[in-house]
């Protein structure tokens, strides 16, 4: 036992978790946690088999201080300008010991980046006790004072048992923004996709995010409910929503690869995935159903069919059910074109369809692969497995 202790507290180097939201893409990434205390989510493919645990905080402060040691060392390569050359970074990273490549690299590309936000890893950063995040929090902004802004995901079940003092602190201690995957507000849908937690929870932890004066986004997952659900699924979401009024809601559809346990159920067919079609319908429900909010809606991810599909409640509201309408309008060819386009990168708006050049690489695609409108959502089932 004195052994696995021991190794428990070794520190063994920088690290850097699997994933971070698309809008920390330019974010330094520190890694408080790691994996997913909860990790059953029947749609998530992240953290399956990998174990639960959070760092000690002494060794993600000596991760923080490695970035800024970096940092320092980089910046005394500027020029009066501000440049550096390649040939005095790549002398600089040939000199280090091969056990600070990683995070060299971190804080290289950060510094690329301007260094503005940072991004606590990995799934739950409040699972760790709010003393523990105070200290690593004040850590960062001492170190870097200049941060614009510090974010993290949660879960909705581990915000809302904290007290709100805690919260409150934590804000002040330097957490700007918390990324929530509400996933779907339906108390139906949670409970068949293994969520652990419930709408009611999922109201608690927003309204207790936004009353301690954080930035919040919340993620809607199109998709989730299926077509025996799709409704409540929208219908519960958007009342859920309603009653937070989050800073930004994110949409990410749901696609399933072959290694989670909603696919087991997608080819027993005990889940009826929902086609592109009648996604972009439930969305519109969804969208339509927003009301007395001043949200920021985002489509900022691959998996959707519209990237463009963004802004601000309430005004920005008619635009985006219009641009809706304007692909449910569309004949089955025309929908099936844009889907191909979408997810190949030809198109990014519906009005790239018009632009030859990319219009020519999803028929040509078409015709390639055969696809047809009534056979476009399969192949779209694979291709979406290909960005989780």
């Amino acid at each position: 036992m004195g052994t696995n202790n021991q190794k428990r507290d070794e520190y063994c180097g920088f690290e850097q978790g699997p994933i971070r939201p698309p809008s920390e893409a330019q974010s330094l990434l520190i890694r408080v946690s790691r994996n997913c205390p909860w990790n059953r989510c029947a749609f998530c493919p992240v953290y399956k088999g990998s174990k639960f645990s959070t760092r000690p905080v002494e060794h993600i402060k000596r991760d923080i201080d490695a970035v800024h040691r970096h940092i320092e060392k980089i910046q005394s390569l500027c020029d009066g300008s501000g440049r550096i050359s390649r040939d005095a970074l790549y002398t600089m990273a040939q000199d280090l010991p091969a056990e600070e490549a990683d995070s060299f690299n971190a804080a290289l590309n950060w510094f690329r980046a301007g260094m503005r936000n940072v991004f606590l890893q990995d799934a739950n950063a409040l699972f760790i006790r709010p003393h523990h995040l105070m200290e690593i929090l004040t850590h960062l902004r001492a170190c870097f004072p200049n941060i614009r802004r510090i974010t993290c995901y949660a879960r909705s079940q581990t915000v809302a048992s904290w007290k709100e003092d805690d919260l409150r602190a934590v804000r002040e201690a330097g957490l700007d923004r918390i990324h929530i995957g509400l996933e779907s507000g339906a108390d139906a849908v949670l409970e068949r996709v293994h969520k652990g937690v419930n709408k009611a929870q999922h109201i608690l932890a927003g309204q207790k995010i936004k009353a301690a004066g954080m930035e919040l986004s919340e993620y809607y997952m199109p998709g989730l409910g299926g077509q025996d659900l799709w409704e409540i699924h929208a219908r519960e979401s958007a009342d859920a929503l309603n009653q937070i009024n989050p800073d930004f809601i994110r949409l990410r559809s749901l696609a399933i690869p072959n290694h989670v346990p909603l696919f087991e159920e997608w080819c027993s067919g005990r889940f009826k995935k929902c086609t592109d079609v009648q996604v972009a319908r439930e969305i519109r429900l969804f969208l339509e159903l927003l009301q007395g909010i001043t949200s920021m809606v985002k489509s900022d991810h691959i998996l959707n069919l519209f990237g463009d599909l963004e802004g601000r409640l309430p005004g920005a509201q008619p635009a985006m059910l219009a641009m809706l309408d304007v692909f449910l309008d569309l004949s089955p060819g025309e929908q099936a074109l844009y889907q191909v386009g979408r997810r190949m990168g030809a198109f990014f708006t519906l009005d790239d369809r018009a632009n030859p050049q990319r219009r020519d690489a999803a028929q040509s695609a078409c015709q390639e692969f055969g696809i047809t409108p009534e056979n476009v959502d399969s192949v779209i089932d694979e291709i979406m497995k290909r960005f989780i």
